[in-house]
């Protein structure tokens, strides 16, 4: 389930660029330690550091995504026929069958300065979690930064169809999010945003990783309703 965690992390904290070098740097509490999370950008491909030990690279061009394992020198390749695998499997799992409607953001009227910066609060609700999106509309730089980003990817940002908010519209630059599911509430605040160029290695797959093959999500998975199994983890 950390697989799929991550994923819908990665969709509601973070923007992926369309043609530009981007480091967006956050701050993630609420699982575990407080631990920093750096996304690195540069045209089709996106690298996100979710922990010291686990890198992910998302190609948006091919739908490819790695996840490599720092400590194991392993990497684990799906393609994007694989993540619709994953997504079908995990609608099975929450006894999901039909679309979600995206829901749509909704100013509060709210306000907060935040790291220096003036926020205003916009909320979304869908059916298995609530958000709080506290936004910067006058982030310094921030009219050419929204224009280099677009939403990440549906199939990844939102792998079950739980109803994550389109991004698209975004008034201002995101600094602190705040999500509410099954119990757990983790905050992502904005560290720094840089625009300096991204080394095309970041991308690559160190040449002494092993690839190692994950098994199939449909029979890790337990029926809806049922006790989940042990966690997913690749083997040789």
């Amino acid at each position: 389930m950390k697989i799929f965690a991550s994923f819908f992390l990665l969709g509601l904290c973070f923007l992926q660029t369309a043609r530009a070098d981007l480091t967006i740097v956050q701050k993630i509490e609420g699982s575990g330690q407080p631990a920093e999370m750096i996304m690195k950008i540069k045209g089709d491909k996106s690298r996100v550091d979710v922990t010291p030990q686990l890198a992910t690279i998302l190609d948006s061009k091919t739908g490819e995504t790695l996840q490599l394992m720092k400590e194991e020198k392993a990497v684990v390749k799906m393609s994007a026929e694989k993540m619709k695998g994953m997504a079908d499997a995990m609608k099975k799992y929450t006894g999901q069958t039909e679309t979600v409607e995206k829901p749509k953001l909704k100013p509060t009227g709210k306000k907060e300065v935040i790291n220096g910066l003036e926020t205003e609060e916009y909320t979304a609700e869908g059916p298995t979690f609530k958000a709080s999106y506290w936004i910067a509309p006058k982030y310094p730089d921030g009219a050419a930064i929204l224009k280099q980003l677009q939403v990440i990817n549906s199939a990844v940002a939102d792998p079950g169809n739980f109803g994550v908010p389109n991004f698209n519209d975004l008034p201002g630059v995101p600094v602190k999010t705040v999500v509410s599911m099954s119990g757990t509430q983790i905050t992502s605040t904005l560290v720094s945003i840089k625009q300096d160029p991204v080394n095309d290695s970041e991308f690559a797959v160190p040449k002494d990783f092993k690839e190692v093959q994950m098994p199939e999500v449909g029979g890790v998975l337990p029926e809806a309703g049922t006790k989940p199994a042990a966690s997913i983890s690749a083997k040789p």
